[in-house]
């Protein structure tokens, strides 16, 4: 079955069923750290620094306020972490796409294949994720009381489809696995810590009242609002906006990354 971009839909599901067999072997070591990096941030900040906030967050107490976004930061890091250095691993080290590349498979059906894979890690992250938050929702905590809250896998499905073209655009870009650095250290972390996750960014205070209108053009900031809106609401034409704006990223990254990894395996 062929997709738009000369995509062979079969084939590109046996690069992620490939990718899905070798992780049932070796899920409990890799879902652990990412999945516990999220959850001590809930429980270190959210009930920790949360005593010192009261309810003073939009009416919330800190830990309401900050869960959602947590949702979209885990779904950003289990897509963002396959899609660099494990997909640079497997085509540099292991060789594995040259492999590939000696069966009728296209670079265009591994980069595809490559980007479910890391959706579905992405997936399975902030899934697991937000049953932590509903096991809270349950004792009381107002983090999933919306019922829109049932789309929250699909912000899930978008946020990692973003990220993973991302990662895959950067790991397309470079030769040095040493580049990764910049990557997290760069781009993902002060994504992390300024999307408004941690506190509002409408502050007239913070960078001359200007720090939404600059976080507007980054991605995790879209994710961030649409996962919150979903989840606690209320929904209006932003959230909208917000998931228009992950499309489009999405759009032109999915033209952008074919050819990249094309010229990235020719040369």
């Amino acid at each position: 079955m062929k997709l738009p971009g000369d995509i062979n839909l079969t084939t590109a599901v046996s690069v992620w069923r490939r990718n899905m067999t070798e992780y049932s072997h070796t899920w409990m070591t890799n879902i652990l750290p990412n999945f516990f990096d999220p959850v001590l941030y809930l429980l270190g900040m959210g009930l920790g620094l949360g005593m010192f906030v009261g309810r003073g967050v939009n009416g919330l107490s800190y830990i309401e306020f900050i869960a959602p976004g947590l949702m979209a930061a885990s779904a950003m890091q289990g897509a963002s972490f396959e899609s660099t250095y494990n997909v640079f691993v497997k085509m540099n080290f292991a060789k594995l796409y040259d492999a590939y590349l000696a069966t009728p498979a296209q670079i265009q059906d591994i980069a595809f294949g490559e980007q479910l894979w890391a959706i579905s890690r992405g997936l399975i992250y902030g899934i697991a994720f937000m049953t932590v938050l509903l096991c809270f929702t349950a004792a009381g905590y107002r983090i999933i009381t919306s019922p829109w809250g049932v789309l929250l896998p699909v912000a899930m499905l978008l946020t990692a489809n973003m990220f993973a073209l991302i990662g895959l655009s950067f790991t397309a870009s470079i030769r040095n696995i040493n580049y990764y650095g910049f990557y997290y250290t760069l781009w993902l972390t002060p994504l992390f810590l300024f999307s408004g996750i941690f506190f509002p960014l409408d502050n007239p205070n913070m960078a001359g009242g200007h720090a939404e209108t600059i976080a507007w053009f980054t991605p995790l900031y879209h994710c961030v609002r649409l996962m919150r809106g979903l989840a606690q609401g209320p929904l209006d034409w932003t959230h909208g906006v917000d998931a228009v704006w992950i499309l489009a990223i999405s759009a032109v990254l999915s033209v952008v990354v074919p050819r990249r990894m094309r010229k990235r395996m020719v040369h």
